[in-house]
């Protein structure tokens, strides 16, 4: 089979607090600039870097990445927050240039990063989609060809002539993917930008996604998503650091990631409480998932009874915190969660260590892979103390599936004619 991206020694440096270079600036600024010219110079003489004068800090947001590709394979990138994976992209993209190293693509690459990559937001949608066929290289007449397929899917047809900036997020995705996917391409990148949609387009678009693999389309996703890493991909590539800390199957890979990452802060918490969570009020430095006799466990059958023991410690003295256990689907839907000030249990005062015990109802949820997620605020739900990674465990039934939604209960039927 044939290589379709083959990257090597990839490496790209920021300089954190530079200035950007190449912008438009005023008059002032210009005689600023040359006036500062002399000092550079003589602060080179005297072997000091512009950077550490004005103590800026480096960053290589990604450090020698070397992996190849074959044609019409699926691969998922995977890694923490910070890790490289949409600098990653963005260079497979040619939004931006590597430092040092190299990547090799052959093929018409289409791609979907964040919100607001591709678009000209002054332009309409119709607009857009013109102007984005036209720089992948494609002919009027293959845009035109594709214009209403491309309308239909992205469900945003009453706006198709309306400037893309009055969009909401979940429009602009729509027709974001709806482009990239329609445009032929050989090579898909797609980033967490999936997200931003509603779970009923995020299904519609890995659909769309299988259907292009079939076709022999060369996949990179980016997602947190496990779920949806393991429908799409059957390789995966971890990234920590900025360096490849893993290449190989799928479940191989999720599975270290999985316990890398445990006791991580979760992302929707990060701008709240920090990305350490030894720093927080109060953090979670175990969680153990067992059985109702107390046993290790991760497989669950419907109707099981779970605990969940978790190890705490308290930074600051604190009254009744509000713990909460919250399970999420594998496609990130929160199925339920339970918490001392519903379930009426108070703590008191709390510091230092300590150790709590969750005892769930019987398990009702379907059959599926569920993440857990530790949660502490205080009792008024309004300060959140922490928020972590508890890890995954699996319910088994031999008939429920996704398909009969989130959880089932017995009922009570009866004939009344």
């Amino acid at each position: 089979m044939s290589t379709a991206i083959s990257s090597q020694n990839l490496s790209k440096h920021y300089r954190l607090g530079a200035a950007s270079r190449g912008k438009y600036g005023t008059l002032r600024e210009s005689l600023m600039e040359v006036a500062a010219v002399p000092a550079r110079r003589m602060r080179r003489l005297l072997g000091k870097s512009d950077a550490t004068a004005r103590g800026d800090e480096s960053l290589w947001a990604l450090d020698d990445v070397s992996f190849t590709i074959r044609r019409g394979e699926s691969v998922g990138i995977i890694g923490r927050n910070g890790a490289g994976k949409s600098t990653l992209l963005k260079v497979l993209s040619r939004i931006t240039t590597p430092t040092r190293g190299s990547v090799d693509i052959r093929g018409r690459v289409g791609s979907l990063l964040e919100v607001g990559t591709g678009f000209h937001p002054e332009l309409t949608g119709r607009e857009n989609i013109y102007l984005n066929g036209a720089i992948i290289g494609m002919s009027r007449r293959e845009i035109s060809r594709k214009f209403n397929q491309i309308v239909d899917f992205s469900e945003v047809g009453k706006f198709i002539d309306t400037p893309v900036k009055r969009y909401s997020s979940g429009m602009y995705v729509r027709l974001a993917f709806a482009v990239a996917a329609h445009m032929e391409p050989e090579i898909l990148l797609i980033d967490e930008v999936l997200s931003v949609g509603d779970l009923a387009f995020q299904r519609k678009c890995m659909d769309f996604a299988q259907k292009l693999l079939s076709r022999n389309t060369t996949l990179l996703f980016v997602s947190h998503n496990m779920f949806a890493i393991h429908a799409m991909c059957d390789r995966a590539i971890y990234l920590a650091n900025g360096k490849v800390s893993a290449d190989g199957p799928t479940d191989e890979i999720t599975r270290l990631y999985d316990k890398e990452a445990r006791l991580d802060v979760v992302p929707w918490a990060q701008r709240r409480v920090g990305t350490d969570p030894t720093k927080c009020p109060v953090f979670i430095d175990g969680v153990e998932l067992l059985d109702e006799d107390g046993q290790s466990r991760t497989l669950f059958d419907h109707g099981n009874r779970m605990r969940i023991r978790i190890r705490y410690q308290a930074n600051e003295p604190l009254t009744n915190p509000n713990f909460t256990v919250a399970f999420l689907r594998s496609d990130d839907v929160a199925c339920c969660n339970y918490n001392m000030a519903m379930d009426e249990f108070r703590m008191g005062g709390v510091s230092g260590t300590g150790t709590i015990e969750l005892l769930t109802p019987p398990l009702k949820l379907v059959s599926e892979l569920y993440s857990v997620q530790v949660i502490v605020w205080d009792s008024a739900f309004q300060r959140l103390l922490c928020a972590q990674n508890g890890g995954n465990f699996h319910v088994r039934h031999p008939l429920l599936s996704r398909d009969f939604g989130v959880f089932h209960e017995q009922g009570r039927w009866a004939q009344v004619s």
